[in-house]
């Protein structure tokens, strides 16, 4: 095997499939980049058993071959080489020779036959979406997802498609985030629940474009694919939250603020209310609502603080406690200027909602307040 290419290209490639590289395994192949040349382009391919990510590339090809090379180390010399032409090759003692102006590495390398294959994906439904727009639902949901392990089905995101409208629900036990968007290209019914850390990599990876991505859906894996990358991922098994039936149909408080405004109030609050000398201990921010204005505070060993909003209410005054984490990570999630707050009782979730339609929903359970 012999290439060149810029170090530009090929380093965009690295980046794109190191995700793909298990922290920890048994199976020392598994720790490498299998790299494959096809004519006048190369295939780095990296797979933990899990996530799965191939990305293609052109270059000019010299002799074709192919071989595997530990991932990390590979990385860091292309990453650290001048901004120029780079020369990789396998020379006859199996080293991969990488050779840029005045530099020369030679690595080990491992069998490429030893290389576990990316599951075929005999895809039964599947959607397409512009990057951006994907980009875009991802970002704005993923932050709710679970991190605890004892609830796996709650560490992805559902993707639902119903009547021609995808739902991306995300759920920790603490809040919700859901965001819609209608397709435009007609799609069948589907839900399927994909791994956080999958979409954490598929943003990273994905442009702010209008190129399109495909995802596909088979029983027990999901694929997305690219011009010139392809990610394969396993579907979480499991029982996903009717989130229908949990988000509050009703409210008995409201009111329409500008989102600006209110989050910078939770995010001066938030110094107080994370500051505190005990560290292992949260303590809440209340909100209060009155007749035009709400009022968002918090008292602990630290200090207290206390913010007031004139804003536009309905209903009942009340008085609930909450994680200022939550509301501030839903806030910056929103691009519009105005959104409605919904309450229920001091003890109902509260809601995050859209003014104009109903493109997104975020339900935040309150934290009781001592008395």
């Amino acid at each position: 095997m012999k290439i060149i290419c810029y170090k530009d290209k090929i380093l965009k490639a690295i980046n794109s499939v190191v995700k793909g590289v298990p922290s920890k395994t048994t199976m020392p192949i598994l720790e490498g980049i299998l790299i494959q040349t096809n004519d006048n382009q190369i295939k780095l391919t990296t797979y933990d058993l899990e996530l799965g990510i191939e990305y293609i590339m052109e270059c000019e090809t010299i002799e074709q071959g192919s071989t595997v090379v530990n991932a990390i180390m590979f990385s860091e010399i292309i990453r650290k080489l001048p901004d120029t032409e780079i020369h990789i090759s396998l020379n006859e003692n199996n080293l991969l020779e990488i050779e840029c102006e005045g530099s020369l590495y030679k690595l080990a390398t491992m069998n490429p036959e030893e290389f576990p294959e990316l599951p075929k994906i005999e895809v039964e439904n599947s959607l397409k979406l512009e990057q951006n727009t994907l980009k875009n639902l991802i970002r704005k949901t993923i932050f709710a997802v679970s991190t605890e392990e004892n609830r796996p089905i709650f560490t992805g995101c559902l993707f639902e498609v119903e009547n021609n409208k995808l739902n991306i629900v995300a759920v920790d036990g603490f809040r919700l985030a859901l965001r819609s968007i209608f397709l435009s290209n007609p799609t069948d019914n589907f839900s399927a629940v994909i791994p956080g850390k999958t979409l954490n990599e598929v943003n990273k990876i994905i442009a702010d474009s209008f190129d399109i991505i495909s995802i596909g859906i088979s029983k027990n894996q999901a694929l997305f694919e690219m011009d010139n990358c392809k990610i394969v991922t396993r579907i979480l098994d499991g029982e996903f939250l009717n989130y229908k039936t949990v988000i509050p149909q009703n409210w008995e408080t409201r009111i329409r603020v500008n989102k600006s405004n209110l989050q910078n109030s939770f995010e001066r609050i938030s110094l107080i209310s994370t500051s505190a000398v005990e560290k292992e201990k949260k303590y809440p921010v209340k909100v209060e609502v009155e007749i035009g204005k709400v009022t968002i505070s918090c008292t602990n060993q630290t200090g207290d603080a206390k913010e007031e909003i004139f804003v536009s209410t309905e209903g009942k005054k009340i008085e609930a406690g909450f994680n200022p984490k939550y509301f501030l990570d839903s806030l910056r999630a929103i691009d519009e200027e105005e959104v409605f707050v919904e309450f229920g009782t001091n003890i109902s979730p509260c809601l995050v909602k859209s003014v104009e339609n109903n493109d997104y929903v975020y339900m935040i359970l309150p934290i009781r307040l001592k008395e």
